[in-house]
């Protein structure tokens, strides 16, 4: 009967309860009481007094169970599945989302149901939403036929929230470098932080007396260009007068960098644009990652309240990051052996020594084989 020793599981198929039936009933022949035989065979009794019943009423079949489970008392009824079929057909190709179905169904008076319902029939049914169409990616934003590879040419910048102290900060860093160049905290987020910020930086490089040096008016046609904010413009305007702007900044599409007081200040100083696109920070990697290692490495910073305070921590932050960290972008060396020219040399240093080394440990291998040690 396929019993083993121990209690009769809570589910047994009609031959097992036939079975125990039998058994039962010849431990009663042999004047066994019905509890005893229960007892022995380790199955309630209620149990069998049931079977029995199902038995007796429709006899061997009545011992097998129905199936398990059952429908739910508040599931759908037929005319509510066809109704949600009949929405799908009408309104799929409008709303083409399952929860919006489901509240078109209701505004329509067709079928009241939840938006899972409505997927879980339709998913039945084999039939699929159209969803939205796809939208042409954005072209990847490219480099300028004029720009050079080298420190002070490609700046990026961005601002930071520090939520404690109420305020925020802006920062610019060298693209080729990772020299972190300069930063302001503000209450404010706006133009005025950027050409303050962008002043300071172009001071600190010595970059100002290159722009108070160029000749204003043989200038006039590339500010002209620079301040349109076309490509195509500033591209013809480089062509024209043999002159290219001071250095190129890289942002992204926040009210800040797009605005016209922006534009107007970075013509002014010879520095041309480039946006990255919507919703896309890797564009703009740079200073993303300036963020986040000066966060992830300092996190005291966003738990300071004194504006004052975060301000000094920055600038200290600041120094330690360009003196003292070694960036694995640049090869590790710090941002300021890059920025001043003496990455190459110290990379350089280090592949010689690692060389000198190899070399060092084959020779005094070599001299000492067969040598007790």
């Amino acid at each position: 009967m396929g019993l083993s020793a121990g209690p009769v599981p809570s589910r047994v198929d009609a031959t097992v309860k036939a079975g125990l039936l039998d058994l039962v009933a010849h431990a009663e022949r042999a004047g066994w009481s019905t509890r005893t035989a229960c007892a022995l065979l380790e199955v309630d009794q209620d149990r069998v007094a049931r079977w029995r019943a199902r038995y007796v009423a429709h006899g061997r079949d009545g011992l097998a169970d129905a199936v398990p489970g059952g429908g739910a008392v508040h599931g759908i009824l037929e005319d509510e599945r066809a109704a949600i079929i009949e929405l799908h057909a009408q309104w799929g190709e409008v709303d083409r989302s399952h929860r919006k179905l489901a509240h078109r169904g209701s505004r329509e008076q067709l079928v009241h149901v939840s938006p899972a319902t409505v997927r879980r029939v339709l998913t039945a049914e084999g039939l699929v939403l159209p969803g939205n169409p796809p939208r042409d990616p954005a072209p990847k934003p490219t480099w300028p036929p004029w720009l050079e590879w080298a420190p002070n040419r490609i700046w990026c910048y961005d601002f930071t929230h520090f939520t404690r102290a109420k305020r925020c900060a802006v920062a610019v860093i060298d693209v080729v470098s990772k020299y972190w160049l300069a930063t302001v905290v503000s209450a404010e987020e706006s133009s005025t932080q950027v050409e303050v910020c962008f002043l300071e930086a172009l001071y600190e490089q010595g970059l100002m007396a290159t722009v108070q040096a160029r000749d204003a008016e043989a200038s006039k046609v590339l500010v002209a260009a620079l301040r349109s904010g076309q490509a195509d413009a500033l591209e013809k305007a480089i062509a024209e007068t043999e002159q290219i702007p001071l250095l190129l900044t890289v942002s992204d599409n926040g009210p800040q960098m797009r605005s016209h007081s922006t534009r107007e200040f970075l013509a002014g100083v010879y520095i041309a644009q480039r946006f990255g696109r919507p919703g896309t920070p890797t564009d703009q990697p740079w200073i993303e990652s300036l963020f986040g290692h000066a966060k992830t490495e300092h996190p005291h910073l966003e738990k300071i309240t004194d504006p004052g305070i975060l301000e000094a921590e920055l600038t200290l932050v600041k120094d330690r990051y360009n003196t003292l960290r070694l960036h694995a972008g640049i090869g590790y060396v710090t941002p300021e052996d890059e920025h001043l020219g003496r990455g190459e040399q110290i990379r350089q240093a280090r592949r010689e020594g690692m060389a000198a080394a190899r070399q060092n440990r084959i020779d005094y291998r070599r001299s000492h084989q067969g040598k007790q040690s």
